[in-house]
């Protein structure tokens, strides 16, 4: 599976989100892929590999992360704490709450491009996958993944 992503514009503004509202996407994304496409739910660990999965495209292909949140390497991978723990509420059912967020064309577009790859994944295959990688691989667990080997890696395997 590869990634491709060709920016048209060069002079492009470099906006770093909250992670929430980048969470929020996936989740009003995948609603509407629910509805219209028959996709599955997303459950707090599918979102936390999804998020893992976007910043290290942002990085590949704008070399800025995305937003400021650390990831760190749990037990079953790449997490986002505080979206971890707003959504652990939930365990391992489906994330029903969530807002619209206004997000530009051009993130849109990696997100888009990032749902379509991993987001035909369970929550443990993608889980499993993060397992393989250079980045989950080479970090101690309960400590911060290194954005420039989410990039390198990202760059590797899907760019």
């Amino acid at each position: 599976m590869k990634l491709l992503y060709i920016s048209n514009d060069i002079n492009e503004v470099k906006k770093m989100y909250d992670v929430k509202d980048i969470a929020n996407w996936f989740l009003t994304y995948n609603s509407y892929m629910e509805t219209n496409q028959g996709a599955d739910g997303i459950s707090n660990l599918k979102l936390q590999k999804l998020l893992y999965y976007a910043q290290s495209a942002y990085l590949a292909l704008k070399n800025t992360p995305l937003f400021s949140n650390n990831i760190v390497a749990w037990n079953h991978g790449p997490v986002v704490e505080e979206v971890y723990q707003k959504y652990k509420k939930y365990g391992s059912d489906d994330i029903k709450e969530f807002d619209k967020v206004d997000i530009d064309k051009e993130t849109e577009k990696i997100l888009t491009e990032v749902y379509n790859v991993f987001g035909e994944y369970s929550a443990w295959g993608l889980r499993n996958l993060t397992h393989t990688e250079k980045p989950y691989v080479e970090t101690k667990i309960n400590n911060v993944i290194p954005q420039d080997l989410m990039k390198e890696s990202f760059k590797e395997n899907y760019v």
